[in-house]
């Protein structure tokens, strides 16, 4: 026999209310305004290498990305710009370090937007007249993208390292040249290694400017330091309606960079919820394998593209209660689980039927909501894991 608890849907609201921004587009992606914090990555292969770029970009694509950037140093990847432009299913930005030419280049190949370096590319402030010209011509916007590893050295030397206030002056500066010559089609990004250096740059830049931001750690390193020092910086930065566009700089192959910023904007209500399994870490009053379960519970259900909270949770504390709250879940112990479907008791199971009961009442809830429920599809990101 059910019981109903009368469990209310609570509604998903973002954290903040987002910051005011002018709105630009890149390609079909709407970018600051009111237009949802989109996730994009970087492809990692050599970019003359239009078939390897293409693959990446389809795996990107599948995985969730909205925006890709490719790099452009040298001639033989411009080149390449105009057939990946034209055949990528998203936005292409040309990543511009050294050589201005190369701007010229790739508004010419159809790109949806260019990343210039402004403390890298020589001359590049004699050149902004011609590439401003261009790019309104072609209606392509520019992000003016500020590194610490790579500062003007004119601001190095006023401030004697890649402080916040250095970060956004340069930024602010090179705006200023393209406002000059009547040209806002503009995103800035002032990256750092230092998630704290970061965050004070992006609310300082923030406070001076209505421009679109482009968040990022820059070399935020290894897949799991990455992670954490991406997912501080940005919740950081989020939470307090600053970004509108992320990317996680991993190194790791860029299908994990979007799996990871997808989550992040899950996390905080700024993108509806995927699959999100929430297991408890287990303790003392566990009296079910709560470990095994999780990752049996998240291998079975790898894929599945739909919008539940499923709990499995190890004892009678807490169990009932996190169980009751999500859409699937299950209460364990005394070698038996308790099923609960939104906020109802349907069924208790032996411990040996957990697993395959939570998999077969997630497929049908989903197919209740009209979803494809094909856990076949490898390059789908995979069930969001909480641990509580």
């Amino acid at each position: 026999m059910s019981v109903d608890l009368g469990i209310p849907s609570i509604p998903m609201k973002p954290i903040a209310t987002r910051r005011v921004s002018r709105r630009i587009q890149v390609g079909s992606v709407p970018v600051g305004g009111d237009a949802p914090v989109s996730v994009q990555s970087m492809t990692t292969t050599v970019t003359s290498d239009v078939n390897a770029t293409l693959q990446q970009i389809a795996e990107l694509t599948a995985s969730g990305c909205q925006i890709v950037r490719v790099a452009v140093p040298s001639q033989d990847d411009a080149d390449a710009l105009p057939i990946i432009a034209r055949k990528s299913q998203i936005p292409v930005i040309a990543d511009i370090h050294f050589q201005p030419k190369y701007v010229f280049a790739a508004i010419e190949a159809g790109c949806a937007a260019v990343r210039v370096n402004p403390g890298n590319i020589k001359k590049f402030d004699d050149k902004v007249g011609e590439i401003a010209r261009a790019a309104k011509d072609h209606g392509v916007p520019i992000r003016i993208g500020v590194n610490a590893g790579s500062l003007d050295p004119r601001l190095l030397q006023k401030y004697g390292k890649a402080t916040p206030e250095a970060l956004v002056e340069s930024a602010l500066w090179e705006c200023s040249l393209f406002e000059e010559h009547d040209f806002r089609d503009i995103k800035i990004s002032v990256k750092h290694n230092d998630p704290v250096v970061m965050i004070k740059a992006y609310r300082l830049l923030a406070q001076q400017c209505d421009y679109p931001l482009h968040l990022g750690v820059t070399e935020a390193g290894p897949a799991f330091q990455g992670t954490i020092k991406s997912a501080v910086a940005f919740g950081s930065l989020l939470a307090d309606g600053i970004g509108d566009t992320i990317r996680v700089s991993l190194s790791a192959p860029p299908v994990e960079e979007i799996k990871v910023g997808i989550q992040i904007l899950e996390s905080l209500n700024l993108r509806k919820r995927g699959l999100e399994i929430v297991s408890c870490p287990s303790c003392g009053r566990a009296q079910v394998d709560v470990y095994t379960l999780a990752e049996q519970v998240h291998a079975g259900l790898d894929g599945l593209k739909v919008p539940l909270r499923v709990a499995v949770m190890g004892c009678v504390v807490n169990g009932p209660g996190e169980a009751r709250e999500a859409d699937l879940g299950v209460a364990s112990g005394n070698g038996k689980g308790q099923i609960f479907v939104k906020g109802q008791v349907i069924k208790t199971v032996p411990e040996s039927q957990i697993v395959e009961t939570l998999i077969e009442e997630a497929l049908r809830l989903a197919e209740e909501m009209g979803f494809d429920v094909d856990l076949d599809d490898d390059d789908a990101p995979g069930p969001q894991v909480v641990v509580g």
